[in-house]
């Protein structure tokens, strides 16, 4: 059983520090508590790992009755910044909130058309400057622009940088201060988008995105393919850094909220 669910943790993307600390204190507690029986073993497992990961899940909840409600949606090229973002106002639409989107990759002119497109598709509004503005200074005008037309929630989308590019990341520092010159309080609240399908980069990423600015959670995307998505058990014990939601599709209703039951269910539907 010990090795089948050694494997089980591995394949699923846990990472080797994770799947000792795992079975470390699953082992001890199976002696304390005398339990000999597979079946009763592995429901207790599952408790473990629902326990744990509960534990360094905490966060606190979205006020929205503090207008607006600022998001700031970071993270590397390539994970689905500019998809994620439509998604997360399209899902604070359903819930009857007035959401403005702000274009602020300003270096890709397929990412400001890309979301523009979005936006008219499901009826967004979109704030944006042509290629090669600054980004911080639309960002600034969206914030002002939010405030101005008193919408619930203001969700931006930045460029895709590079964990590893200093001047990238000391951009991304700017953008926060601009947001915090207009609104004090803002951004309340920072996601790091991270791809399920790179395993164990995304501990990377998220090591030093959150080593220069505060992330408030994650969203992660692509968990429809292969990827196990394991290592958001990683990133939540480590870094402490909540999952908020996840991508499950390409379909713009294809994002939910992180349900950390049937997060730990999944891993077993193998049949263990």
């Amino acid at each position: 059983m010990f090795k089948e669910l050694k494997n089980l943790l591995l394949l699923s993307d846990f990472g080797v520090v994770a799947t000792e600390k795992i079975l470390c204190i699953f082992k001890k507690n199976l002696n304390k508590k005398n339990i000999s029986d597979t079946k009763i073993a592995i429901v207790y497992f599952k408790t473990l790992l629902l326990k744990m990961l509960t534990n360094s899940q905490k966060f606190e909840y979205c006020d929205f009755k503090k207008i607006p409600f600022v998001i700031l949606i970071v993270g590397v090229n390539g994970v689905g910044k500019t998809t994620t973002a439509t998604k997360l106002a399209y899902f604070y639409k359903q819930l009857g909130h007035s959401v403005l989107l702000a274009a602020g990759d300003t270096f890709r002119s397929a990412a400001i058309d890309q979301l523009v497109e979005l936006g008219l598709m499901y009826n967004i509004p979109v704030f944006s400057k042509p290629i090669g503005s600054d980004s911080a200074s639309v960002i600034f005008d969206a914030v002002n622009l939010a405030m101005q037309q008193k919408k619930n929630i203001l969700i931006i989308d930045t460029a895709g940088r590079l964990h590893n590019k200093d001047h990238l990341i000391q951009e991304l520092q700017k953008i926060n201060r601009v947001i915090k010159k207009c609104l004090p309080t803002a951004p309340q609240e920072i996601f790091l988008v991270l791809d399920a399908g790179i395993g164990q980069n995304s501990i990377q990423q998220a090591r030093i995105f959150s080593s220069c600015i505060k992330i408030t959670g994650s969203i992660v995307t692509k968990l429809d393919g292969t990827a196990k998505g394991g290592i958001i058990f990683s990133i939540v014990n480590e870094l402490m850094i909540p999952v908020r939601y996840i991508g499950v599709g390409e379909k713009i209703t294809d994002f939910k909220l992180f349900d950390q039951k049937k997060f730990i269910d999944s891993f077993f539907d193998i049949g263990l």
